[in-house]
């Protein structure tokens, strides 16, 4: 078969899944700086991987990560971060797993190097960094530095309006309650003690007493009503002011110095997860002979948050399927890549029990 009629013909596979129905993962064998190539740009909606890290592990295939200099490493993984932002749509996400590398004992630093390289060169907006806290992490021998237990999970986007349904992945919240006819909050505030520091306040004038009395009674409304399941009141000389005292920098110490007083409300839908996550690190012995696969509790929040449900996910480092699989269960359509063979047909199996 001719380099142009394979050329067609991967064209077409692409874009006929593309334009299909079906949920049914696509996997596609080759190095993902080429295969990427193939794809129109802005048709992606949602791309997260874990590439190889840099000098860690000798993989299936020989590829990205056995560089033998850090910078080649970073040069190499945005030639294919480049490709990803021209695929991905102008309000899509980008989510990357990479962990960091030693050279002659020093810590190379190279998440940062890349995500510094991506929103620099390339014009990706960073929109958080991702703790990754791999409870029960493995073993380290080394006796003169300290054992690591976390990997960086970058959120990248295009442009600044960008798809984001942060309801899809908000805790279950606590609910307010009402005892002997007052309204409790979900952790217990009933207002009392907050009336009882405005009543008794020397740095509040009499108008700014009012103001805050007005403002309770509406902000327990809120909660008795179930608009609201919790709050804070910040009130001047009582609580001390979040984040900064200084008016030129905060809107918050600005409201303080000129009402006296401010609140902190929560979301009566549940609150957002925090950009530290304790995950368990995926069981390798279920994997074949994939060294690294990333856990599918990585990959839930990402979709859920930032990939429309009528949307397509993308992994161009897909190894045995993770993101395939979770994207599957989440009902949305996805695309994996990988160089090595056996991980395609490992990745195939896998999710091949899930149709």
């Amino acid at each position: 078969m001719s380099v142009a009629t394979q050329t067609q013909l991967r064209w077409h596979e692409i874009a006929d899944y593309l334009s299909g129905d079906s949920v049914r993962p696509l996997f596609l064998h080759g190095d993902s700086a080429h295969v990427l190539k193939f794809f129109p740009s802005s048709v992606i909606d949602f791309c997260m991987t874990s590439p190889p890290y840099w000098g860690h592990r000798q993989y299936s295939e020989e590829g990205i990560g056995l560089e033998s200099d850090w910078r080649n490493y970073v040069e190499h993984l945005c030639a294919i971060t480049a490709e990803v932002k021209r695929v991905l749509k102008p309000e899509g996400s980008f989510w990357l797993n990479i962990g960091d590398s030693y050279q002659s004992k020093n810590l190379v630093g190279i998440p940062w190097r890349v995500a510094i390289e991506m929103t620099d060169r390339q014009g990706w907006i960073l929109r958080n960094s991702v703790i990754w806290h791999k409870v029960k992490g493995g073993p380290d021998n080394a006796s003169d530095k300290l054992r690591n237990v976390y990997e960086h999970v970058f959120h990248f986007v295009k442009q600044t309006r960008y798809y984001y349904n942060v309801d899809a992945i908000r805790s279950t919240p606590q609910k307010a309650r009402v005892e002997n006819g007052s309204v409790i909050s979900a952790t217990g505030v009933s207002g009392v003690r907050y009336k009882r520091q405005i009543e008794l306040s020397t740095v509040l004038n009499d108008n700014q007493k009012k103001a805050a009395f007005s403002a309770l009674e509406d902000i327990l409304n809120d909660v008795r009503m179930g608009r609201l399941s919790d709050f804070r009141m910040i009130i001047k000389g009582q609580q001390r002011t979040t984040h900064s005292d200084s008016a030129r920098v905060s809107g918050r110490a600005k409201e303080i110095a000129e009402r006296g007083f401010y609140f902190l409300k929560y979301d009566p839908n549940g609150s957002k997860p925090k950009d530290v996550w304790d995950i368990m690190p995926e069981d390798t012995q279920g994997r074949g002979g994939h060294y690294a696969p990333y856990p599918e509790d990585l990959c839930k929040i990402p979709i859920l948050a930032t990939c429309p449900k009528d949307g397509i996910v993308l992994d161009p480092f897909c190894g045995t399927g993770t993101t395939m699989a979770v994207a599957f269960h989440l009902e949305r359509k996805s695309i994996g890549i990988d160089l090595a063979p056996d991980y395609i047909q490992d990745a195939k199996a896998r999710c091949h029990l899930l149709l």
